[in-house]
């Protein structure tokens, strides 16, 4: 069977693409996460309750992953059957726009009770927007990545939503250490007007990606499913309700990144802004090189192992991460939050685009790990507000929390037990119920 000569650079130019989208567009969605736990109680709500302003504040973050799961079922639909490439073009511009609409909005003390349900509209855009980013780059590299490291090559999905959780963070340092007059005036729309050259560089980059091999042979030989969704629901089913279980791990992402940040500069903490966003800012960056490592490890013994420590082992170490920021012990706080985030967590994060992506068909990969990871990731994003509520009325219930987060992990501990392993099966067998034997394969296809 003859290969293509630019296709044996394509697998590294869809790990790239991935990596670049996935970090320019999750820059956008996490440099809200940031304002919403630091700046947005002050200008968007009534600050006279500041506990109450704070809630409301972080269900706005929730806002974006409530509509994650409706952007799943059009976008999904909409990238198994005109292809991945579409949908990561569309997603990008989306979310560039609506990120950039954020930073020009005006604040209640301009327009009252209208600057909240404006910034409520805008973060839905970017929620429909997320919803069919991780789904169709997951896709796009899965498909031209070599068989046996599938692993390897989706990671860069993930690497890259970390690489941009990085820059959001670096991006607020300076702004955090801004007078507070000028930080609540203008210093905070700066990182969300930069989205523009966000998206204007992820555009260039992703429209000379290729469409993949298995979609174009899917085409080719069968053609696209009429009713993606319909055909989803009579045969992966029981794959989706895994991948809905197993995408409740993000609740670790949203806790760590979100309610710690504002548990930690409360007034029952003290610590500072910078110091903390310092904390989110290293452990991305040590994410940086355990994601794909632990990636790599996956297609050597398998995605379930490697799938199970980091569920399991989040859960465990988010009592001790909140702890330590309940002590006020800021290198402590440093040093568990490194472990815990950037090590521990990795190793779910990492594994989870191939190995959720390997439980589904050429025919619908898309449809299922989007509205899978979309269900479960709106879960997740909620986790947050429930988290304020538990935390009790000065928010210093940090055992609560972690006990929240921990039965939060318990889901995907029992969706990566009762899963198949598929990191040895065959890219164009993924999804079948019966998969033929390598061997057998092999001399058809030969």
């Amino acid at each position: 069977m003859s290969v293509p000569a630019d296709a044996v650079g394509q697998p590294k130019k869809a790990a790239t693409a991935a990596w670049i989208g996935s970090a320019l567009e999750y820059y956008d969605f996490f440099i809200y996460g940031s304002a919403a736990a630091l700046i947005f109680p002050e200008i968007f709500f009534d600050k006279s309750d500041p506990a109450t302003a704070t809630l409301l504040s972080l269900a706005t973050f929730g806002v974006a992953y409530a509509a994650r799961p409706i952007g799943a079922l059009f976008l999904g639909h909409f990238g198994d059957k005109l292809g991945r490439k579409k949908i990561m073009v569309f997603t990008l511009i989306l979310m560039g726009l609506s990120t950039f609409l954020i930073g020009c909005l005006p604040t209640r003390d301009q327009v009252g009770t209208l600057a909240p349900v404006l910034l409520v509209l805008c973060r839905v855009l970017q929620g429909i927007s997320a919803a069919g980013e991780q789904a169709s780059a997951n896709s796009m590299t899965l498909e031209h990545a070599p068989p046996h490291r599938r692993g390897f090559f989706t990671s860069f999905t993930l690497s890259g939503t970390q690489g941009g959780q990085l820059l959001a963070t670096l991006a607020f340092i300076p702004i955090a250490a801004l007078p507070e007059d000028q930080l609540l005036s203008w210093g905070w729309r700066i990182p969300f007007f930069l989205s523009i050259a966000v998206a204007v560089v992820g555009y260039v980059i992703r429209r000379k990606l290729e469409e993949t091999p298995a979609f174009e042979q899917q085409t080719a030989s069968e053609g696209v499913v009429k009713m993606p969704l319909a055909f989803l629901a009579r045969n992966h089913w029981a794959d989706v309700l895994r991948v809905i279980a197993g995408a409740l791990i993000a609740s670790v992402s949203t806790i760590f990144t979100v309610w710690a940040l504002a548990y930690a500069t409360s007034d029952s903490v003290g610590m500072s802004r910078s110091s903390m966003l310092w904390v989110g800012a290293l452990a991305n960056l040590v994410a940086l090189g355990t994601i794909p490592a632990w990636a790599t490890l996956s297609d050597r013994i398998g995605r379930r192992p490697v799938y199970l420590i980091g569920a399991a082992g989040s859960g465990v170490m988010m009592f001790v991460y909140l702890w330590a920021i309940s002590t006020g012990n800021y290198p402590l706080t440093l040093v568990l939050g490194i472990v815990t985030f950037g090590v521990v967590y990795s190793a779910a994060n990492g594994v989870w685009p191939a190995f959720y992506g390997e439980m589904f068909s050429t025919r619908v990969r898309l449809s299922g790990m989007a509205i899978g990871t979309q269900i479960g990731f709106a879960v997740a994003g909620f986790a947050v507000t429930f988290a304020a509520q538990i935390a009790g009325p000065d928010g210093s219930d940090w055992s609560a929390v972690a006990f929240f987060t921990a039965a939060l992990c318990v889901p995907p501990v029992i969706a990566v037990l009762t899963a198949r392993e598929t990191h040895s099966i065959p890219t164009e067998q993924l999804g079948e119920r019966t998969p033929k034997p390598t061997a057998e394969r092999a001399t058809v296809t030969a």
